[in-house]
């Protein structure tokens, strides 16, 4: 297994990413195989993982300096949720976290002076999290554009009303990131514009008695929960508008591209995860008296997957260290590019490595099975792999929008 983990490392890390690599990989060594198999099965959100990270202050990771954060930076954080994904963990262990990593930007470029005075050092020290983004809606899905939920100014607050769906982490949050219209599609010139970002705390809002979650059942990712939410005449403190008020959907693409890109360093490292366990079994399992692994049939799939999966890697990382030189368009192709060739080459490796496993690929001692769905769910979030395409087509090939 040592000479596979050798010849993952086909990207050239600074001394700050080999450091971050280090240390998270030591954190994720507590929380083996079996931890992470029974919070799927248990549909049990990993609280004693995220809660580690936290206290040591991962989950400030984007926090400035100034706010007592360690100011890093996509290229250390892409790292660190490859290694989480890597270690045994998936998609689901990053998942846990990632919202609270990538709802802070919103807060450092767009927050009023006394917001983040007051929030980014209690981020920093994992006193407080911002884990849920309230964007999608039942009647908007992909289309960002067409959510409906209102925040309409009432003096010194703004009153919330409306639907949200497919938020995550919603039980384990202490604030959200919510988008909600401030000035109706009908009334805009783009429809880009008249969208606004607030921060909505839980505990306020359920005081109020103005806001219900309900749990959608689902099959990838079970330890992370995603929720149905419903706004009725939540009240928000004026002062919580993230930014201008009709500027949110631009505040939005601002950080898109970089969290795209530690999407994809997340599909990366559950596709490793995926291809060391086919590796170990086709090692181990013996049949006509024989390792598995001898076989042609076994070895040149998890070979193929692996090349693949190497592939991808390197387009993640070089894009990584190229996203703040291109202008937003190409970053924007580099992201996206790197996003789908990830989630791709992550769902052949968990379903290669499913096949190398037999009838024992779908036993959940095995934990290939957990890989293959949240391997699928890869291709469709954060978005679908064809919208993804779509952008390439229009922004990459110069082609007619088709969107």
């Amino acid at each position: 297994m040592g000479q596979l983990l050798s010849a993952m490392q086909t990207v050239e890390l600074s001394e700050g990413q080999r450091l971050v690599q280090k240390s998270i990989r030591e954190i994720c060594e507590d929380f083996g195989d079996e931890y992470w198999r029974e919070r799927d099965r248990r549909e049990e959100y990993p609280t004693e993982f995220v809660d580690t990270l936290a206290e040591e202050g991962w989950l400030g990771a984007l926090v400035p300096e100034e706010y007592g954060g360690p100011g890093m930076t996509t290229s250390e954080v892409v790292v660190m949720m490859e290694e989480i994904a890597a270690s045994g963990g998936g998609f689901a262990a990053a998942q846990a976290i990632h919202g609270g990593i990538y709802n802070v930007p919103p807060i450092v470029n767009y927050g009023s002076e006394a917001m983040k005075e007051d929030l980014l050092p209690r981020l920093a020290r994992g006193e407080a999290s911002i884990q849920s983004l309230g964007l999608t809606e039942p009647n908007a899905g992909s289309d960002s554009t067409s959510i409906e939920t209102s925040a309409t100014r009432d003096g010194d607050e703004y009153v919330i009303d409306g639907q949200k769906i497919w938020i995550s982490r919603v039980d384990a949050t202490d604030y959200i990131v919510l988008m909600a219209r401030t000035t109706p599609k009908s009334e805009v010139e783009k429809r880009t514009q008249g969208i606004s970002m607030f921060l909505v705390d839980v505990d306020d809002i359920q005081s109020q008695g103005s806001f219900e979650m309900r749990s959608i059942p689902k099959t990838a990712t079970g330890a992370v929960h995603s929720y149905e939410l419903w706004f009725e005449g939540a009240r928000v403190p004026a002062e919580n508008l993230i930014g201008e008020e009709g500027r949110g959907f631009y505040q939005v693409l601002d950080g898109l591209n970089e969290e795209r890109l530690v999407i994809a360093a997340e599909c990366i490292g559950l596709g490793e995860a995926a291809i060391m366990a086919g590796v170990d079994y086709a090692n181990d399992r013996e049949v006509f008296d024989r390792p598995i692994g001898k076989n042609q049939a076994i070895q040149h799939p998890l070979a193929e997957a692996f090349a693949h999966l190497m592939a991808a890697k390197q387009v993640v990382y070089g894009a990584t260290e190229r996203i703040h030189d291109a202008d937003r368009s190409m970053a924007g192709v580099q992201a996206n590019m790197a996003k789908y060739l990830a989630a791709e080459s992550a769902f052949e490796a968990a379903d290669i490595a499913v096949q190398a496993h037999g009838g024992f690929g779908v036993a959940r001692e095995y934990d290939v099975e957990r890989y293959m769905r949240e391997a699928r769910l890869t291709r469709l979030v954060p978005i679908t792999q064809e919208l993804a395409l779509n952008y390439l087509g229009t922004n990459a090939l110069g082609l007619p929008r088709s969107y």
